[in-house]
């Protein structure tokens, strides 16, 4: 789910205003910064050291780690949901728990219950022209991972890689936002409790360690963030060969299909783009519904937000944007819509701008050069385009780059089989959304600018493990006798398998 801007701070160079303004905090500001950037290097090489001299942890040591995590965190649900809350300005608790607590715990007791299996070798067949011998692929730790976790969910995004790294016995450095300041403090606390930090460890800073870290000779790096951030942390990976696996965005799109309830399918919809206050990178960002049911489906989606949120300032449920520059971006988009020529329909609340929310927005008639189509959105502000048919909505999303998450409601199976066989996404939820992103047995990852790679549970253990091919001969193989000098024997093999 990932963060736009995840990587960047409120302003370039990880400067606050008052440090502009301040040459003096602007000094101390960029010793800090030499100073994490040297801890993460020194980190790095203890790390290192600890993976070449101390070797692969064993299954016994994996899930004393992963069980420690789980304790910790469950211990400390209710200081972590705080400290989010308090990142944010107001973030729901119980938003927290479905978003944060639950997938990360799932995610522990899904690795522990498999674990034992994903290590097991797997074996693998032999060439007929090789045999007697036997293969098999073994899994072994790439060495030291890098995680660079973004702002929008700090636990899931940052615990989940952490989990699937630690499965495959790999030692782990954290980089966490410098937006969730309260909450990446708190979770290098909890995590020097239970790791040490040739184990685990969290490097603390703005962007410019955040480059400094993407730039360190990691044998895998895990970026979650936005497509613009992503390029350059690939970039900078790139100079060591570092093999990466980026989390990104996009404008996920929503084909709500003529035989689908439009009521239910507005609530539907509603629940997943207001989620943690539209602030994920599988909410979806944009909705195609049927020409004539466009202003239905607008007053629908309306409606089943005000059930679920009768006030938007003053209610806790209602999840605040992150930092003032990302309410501003919010509020310049409707703005942009709104000059562009788009019906902008909202509940009025004058006092939510005050605890930098923004209330439910649909956008109607929205040009597609509007900043709303251009960019990823990330709040709760709803483009809805109508389409004539299933062919032209289907060629509204290949116009675009091809997005983290596609939903599609439908009872119609040819209806949706149209839409996933001539469409491509990361992943996908029929008649839902955001769901297939919380399952531990399905691959999480995006495809094209929307990310490379994927994880969760079996896939996270591959991807963070080396999938070693081991080939043994029997006593009683013969394929020496196939040598130069060549003759009459090696002719006779080349035939029999290749033919005259």
């Amino acid at each position: 789910m990932a963060a736009t801007g995840s990587a960047s701070s409120e302003l370039p160079h990880g400067s606050t205003t008052t440090e502009r303004n301040n040459p003096m905090s602007a000094m101390m500001s960029l010793h800090h910064t030499a100073e994490a950037q040297d801890e993460a290097c020194r980190i790095f090489a203890l790390q290192r050291a600890a993976v070449q001299q101390q070797g692969a942890p064993t299954y016994q040591e994996r899930m004393a780690a992963l069980e420690a995590l789980f304790g910790s965190v469950k211990q400390h649900r209710h200081e972590l949901a705080a400290s989010i809350c308090a990142d944010f300005g107001n973030r729901s608790s119980a938003e927290t728990d479905f978003g944060e607590i639950m997938p990360v715990l799932n995610s522990i007791k899904h690795a522990r219950k498999h674990l034992k299996g994903w290590m097991k070798p797997v074996r693998r067949s032999v060439g007929m022209a090789f045999r007697p011998a036997s293969a098999r692929i073994v899994y072994q730790p790439l060495g030291v991972v890098g995680v660079l976790a973004p702002w929008n969910y700090p636990l899931t995004l940052t615990l989940v890689p952490l989990v699937e790294a630690l499965a495959a016995g790999n030692r782990v450095m954290i980089k966490p936002s410098e937006l969730t300041p309260s909450t990446s403090k708190l979770l290098a606390a909890l995590l020097s409790k239970i790791f040490p930090e040739d184990r685990v460890a969290v490097i603390l800073g703005g962007s410019d360690v955040a480059g400094r870290f993407s730039t360190l000779p990691f044998d895998h790096l895990f970026f979650t963030g936005s497509t613009s951030v992503g390029r350059s942390v690939m970039t900078a990976a790139s100079a060591n060969l570092t093999p990466v696996t980026l989390e990104l965005g996009g404008k996920s799109p929503v084909v709500v299909c003529r035989d689908y309830p439009l009521k239910k399918a507005a609530r539907l919809i509603a629940i997943g783009k207001l989620f943690n206050g539209g602030q994920s990178c599988v909410a979806p960002d944009y909705v195609l519904a049927p020409e004539d049911q466009v202003d239905a489906f607008a007053k629908a989606f309306l409606e089943a937000a005000a059930e679920m949120y009768p006030r938007v300032a003053g209610n806790a449920d209602y999840t605040s944007v992150i930092s003032d520059r990302h309410h501003r971006r919010l509020v310049d988009m409707i703005e942009d819509a709104r000059s562009a020529g788009a019906r902008v329909l909202q509940h009025d609340d004058t006092r939510a701008a005050g605890e930098r929310k923004v209330p439910p927005t649909v956008l109607l008639g929205v040009p597609t050069n509007a900043m709303a189509m251009r960019e990823e959105i990330f709040g709760p502000i709803l483009p809805v385009i109508g389409y004539r048919d299933i062919q032209q909505a289907i060629e509204l999303i290949n116009a675009r780059p091809k997005p983290l998450a596609l939903y599609c409601f439908s009872n119609d199976h040819r209806a949706i089989d149209a839409v996933l066989d001539n469409t491509r996404s990361g992943g996908v939820t029929v008649n839902g959304t955001l769901l297939h992103a919380t399952q531990e047995d399905l691959p999480f990852g995006g495809v094209g600018e929307s990310g490379t790679g994927a994880y969760h549970g079996r896939d996270g253990f591959i991807r963070l493990s080396h999938a070693r091919g081991v080939m043994t001969l029997s006593p009683f193989n013969k394929s020496d006798l196939v040598a130069a000098p060549y003759g009459k024997l090696s002719r006779f093999v080349a035939r029999l398998f290749l033919g005259n």
